[in-house]
């Protein structure tokens, strides 16, 4: 059977696929092929290449097993995989298991003690997640995770083959974690994970049927699919909700359905007072969309079609100090590794960068760079800097590397740094205060709309964690200079964005 045949599978991939966006299971079988971006970004091979590497790793481990994953094509594989179970052998690497149109590669099957086979498969992160990572404690299991490994399971009772109804993850730190795929998925959301898995698998089949065609749809998830481009194009074309900040897809379908505002243009004179009365009446009109999303969608959709400029809501102050520090991290978050702490430091008219830095992934570089950048910050003159940040971020970084060197600094000195008044989130002032003709509030948004270029011709921080990891490999030192020269800009845009927020807000 040939690959075009193939594709037309319902395999776990699209599962994924669909939690993370509807929409891309659709374009993926019936969207405008010559739209879609065919090379595959670095940071997503880099995850690719590093799942991997961390499969081999743990397989290398498991001892003897029956290993199918070079056994021929699909089917194939699926008819050795079958004598295998036949067999009664106890780990199976990269069988296939095929029922009509479902496809499924689980990393193993292994027969437990009873002689039912449970699908194990090997994840390169955690799993679960909102896990304690003091005490490896807590955190809920992973939608798609849970629903990857109900796909395998239902797939052996639809082959008759004896499983065990559970299926484990083996995660980043080579942990097993059992799934019980007949728990309830959350405190809010009653449903079991069967209930969850067969809702979900019947919406898919019903895209990749053609059956129905959803919506793109902008958010921030949106930058490394291969279908960005297309879509950004699509939503602008189209005046589309979620081109407007802060309107995601649920809230865009709420609004269409039971508004009847498909565009941004229908925005501009929705009635809030009206709709909210309504809302008092009926508990389940436009459920989820509460006041200050129905106005933030008329303001915002009144400022991206008509006004088009930039506003502050009210005057913003910062801190008059002799010196302003501008600052942004570099970190690999697959890897909870944090590289480079950047500064762009303003002292009236002198103005300089610096750049703490760890070399090697190592533990012992983490933490002199880190213990290098409190130094730095000791330094300065008490109660006379301010310090400038963009997001939370930073914050919630340094609280976890506080936990991991509490020799470098104290947990009360990091909380003390980030309440002073003068260390200061600057996307909180944006997106309180201020809006813009913008879809997107990133730093890199609105720095380039302020006028501010970055000198790398792609800047991405996921890009960045990709020419680390390359640094690490190579020891190239024009990859690091390439990295301190983004991580240099992100600083000096942090720069512009202030001064652009202080001189917007003089006339309020």
């Amino acid at each position: 059977m040939g690959e075009r045949n193939r594709m037309q599978y319902i395999t776990a991939t699209k599962l994924y696929d669909y939690l993370q966006c509807p929409h891309k299971v659709w374009r993926d079988a019936h969207g405008p092929q010559e739209e879609k971006i065919k090379e595959v970004n670095p940071f997503v091979q880099m995850l690719w290449d590093r799942g991997i590497a961390h499969e081999k790793e743990i397989v290398a481990r498991l001892g003897e097993l029956r290993d199918l994953k070079e056994a021929g094509s699909h089917e194939e594989r699926f008819k050795k995989t079958l004598q295998a179970i036949k067999d009664g052998v106890d780990l199976i690497y990269q069988g296939i298991l095929i029922h009509e149109d479902h496809l499924g590669i689980p990393d193993l099957l292994q027969k437990m003690p009873d002689g039912k086979y449970v699908p194990v498969d090997i994840k390169s992160g955690m799993a679960k997640e909102g896990i304690d990572n003091e005490n490896g404690s807590g955190g809920k299991l992973k939608d798609h995770y849970a629903l990857q490994l109900c796909f395998y399971v239902d797939l052996l009772k639809r082959l008759d083959i004896s499983n065990t109804g559970k299926g484990v993850i083996i995660d980043a730190r080579g942990n097993r974690e059992e799934y019980d795929l007949d728990s309830l998925r959350g405190i809010q959301d009653r449903r079991t994970w069967w209930e969850f898995f067969d809702q979900c698998i019947n919406n898919v089949k019903v895209l990749l049927a053609n059956e129905d065609r959803n919506k793109p749809a902008m958010s921030g998830k949106c930058k490394l699919c291969p279908w960005y481009n297309s879509c950004k194009t699509w939503c602008k074309e189209n005046g589309d909700l979620t081109c407007l900040f802060y309107v995601g897809r649920s809230q865009r379908d709420k609004m269409e359905q039971e508004l009847g505002v498909s565009e941004i243009s229908n925005a501009i004179d929705l009635d809030v007072g009206e709709i909210l009365a309504q809302k008092k009446k009926d508990k389940n009109f436009l459920k989820g969309v509460g006041k200050s999303t129905l106005e933030k969608t008329v303001r915002r959709a009144r400022i991206m079609s008509q006004t088009k400029k930039p506003v502050a809501h009210k005057k913003i102050e910062f801190p008059e100090v002799s010196v302003e520090l501008f600052f942004d991290i570099e970190d690999d978050p697959t890897q909870e590794f944090v590289y480079m702490h950047g500064v762009w430091e303003r002292k009236g008219e002198k103005e300089r960068f610096l750049h703490f830095t760890a070399k090697e992934k190592i533990s012992e570089a983490e933490e002199k760079a880190w213990a290098d950048f409190w130094q730095y910050i000791r330094s300065l003159p008490k109660d006379d800097f301010a310090v400038y940040y963009y997001s939370s971020h930073e914050k919630t970084t340094y609280r976890k590397m506080q936990k991991l060197y509490p020799d470098v600094v104290s947990a009360e000195e990091v909380e003390d740094f980030f309440a002073n008044p003068n260390v200061i989130d600057l996307y909180r002032i944006v997106s309180k205060f201020t809006d813009w003709p913008l879809g997107s509030y990133s730093l890199k948004d609105i720095a380039q709309y302020l006028g501010f270029s970055w000198r790398d011709e792609t800047p991405s921080g996921a890009l960045s964690i990709e020419w680390f990891n390359k640094y690490l490999e190579t020891g190239d030192e024009k990859i690091l200079e390439r990295i301190l020269l983004y991580n240099e800009d992100d600083c000096k845009a942090t720069m512009v964005l202030k001064d652009g927020i202080e001189k917007l807000s003089k006339d309020v």
